[in-house]
């Protein structure tokens, strides 16, 4: 080989070299961002939606990739977050605030918790089956009743809910404490009486019970309550109906309790995260909806004040650059 064509070989393989030198640790000092998503129980909506949620930041953000995972739900998520044990969570409305509050559940101090966006609403269900002898929230006195699992938003709202109704929930009933998918068989095989529930519609265990052959599925009007919450807890709980529609079987349209759910994070989330995943939520929101139809009511309409906890930045930078009104 003469010196000119080794000198020639020689400066390729050099380069090529360096070339690999610079590029290979720069691969590899950008690992993927790994972020958990809070959902709730399998029987429920955030489950479903948390999943695609979950699967639409990994394809869609760049070098992300995020896990759903089963919770108990709302207060369970709120503590999981709080102390930066989780990414993302959903949660409702009425836990979020007292989370960001320190009360209730959360007296060992506020959660410095921040919302990224309101998301669809929940819709607080008492179910029963026909010859129970329950038609209204006060007659569960002296009956079988689940109030949802610990750690649940479901739980917070059913105790105030019961409240509300003049029933107290340690004297006046024999309670059970069950996630959604429990109480529906509970229910089934007659181990229960009642249960309590909120969740979007239709709830996937419920919709189960009203469709099982030979269940006569009643949904319990919990409009007498309505009053009294709001006046206890202001705007966070609204009337809202679930239409005979929804659960087959179901004679008459139930007035019911209505509380927002939210999608959260810690307030050291980073901003242009937030950004990234409240823009996706919205421009890419009929993806969502093809996992679960409740996330079609997504809006920006009245979105500044929908949330009784402060908006996290990388979100306010999103509805800003919307123009939403409001931020």
């Amino acid at each position: 080989m003469n010196h000119l064509l080794w000198r020639r070989l020689l400066t390729t393989v050099t380069v090529a070299a360096v070339a690999v030198s610079v590029w290979v640790p720069a691969a590899l000092s950008a690992p993927a961002t790994r972020l958990s998503v809070l959902t709730g129980g399998t029987g429920g909506v955030y489950f479903p939606m948390g999943g695609g949620l979950a699967q639409m930041i990994s394809k869609y953000i760049p070098n992300t990739q995020a896990t759903a995972e089963v919770t108990s739900a709302s207060v369970d998520n709120m503590r999981l977050i709080g102390s930066k044990r989780a990414d993302i969570a959903f949660t409702l409305a009425d836990t979020a605030y007292d989370a960001w509050k320190g009360e209730a559940a959360f007296r060992g101090g506020p959660l410095p918790i921040r919302t990224l966006t309101p998301l669809y609403n929940n819709f607080n269900h008492l179910v029963t089956m026909e010859g129970t002898g329950i038609t209204t929230v006060a007659d569960v006195k002296g009956k079988r009743v689940s109030v949802g699992s610990p750690g649940s938003g479901t739980e917070v709202t059913a105790l105030r809910i019961l409240e509300a109704a003049g029933v107290d929930p340690e004297r006046d009933i024999r309670k059970e404490r069950l996630g959604v998918a429990e109480s529906a068989d509970a229910l089934k095989d007659r181990k229960i009486d009642a249960f309590f529930w909120s969740g979007g519609l239709p709830t996937a265990a419920v919709l189960d019970l009203a469709t099982t052959p030979g269940i006569r599925m009643r949904l319990v009007p919990l409009d007498t309550t309505i009053a009294n919450l709001q006046k206890k807890y202001g705007a966070l709980y609204f009337r809202a109906v679930i239409l005979k529609e929804i659960y087959p079987g179901t004679p008459a349209n139930a007035v019911t309790v209505g509380v927002a759910n939210l999608l959260v994070v810690h307030q050291d989330f980073p901003a242009d995260l937030a950004y990234q995943i409240t823009k996706m939520i919205y421009e890419r929101r009929g993806e969502l909806a093809a996992v679960h139809k409740e996330a079609a009511n997504i809006t920006t309409t009245g979105v500044a004040g929908r949330s009784p906890t402060p908006f996290h930045p990388g979100a306010i930078r999103y509805f800003k650059e919307r123009g939403i009104e409001g931020f």
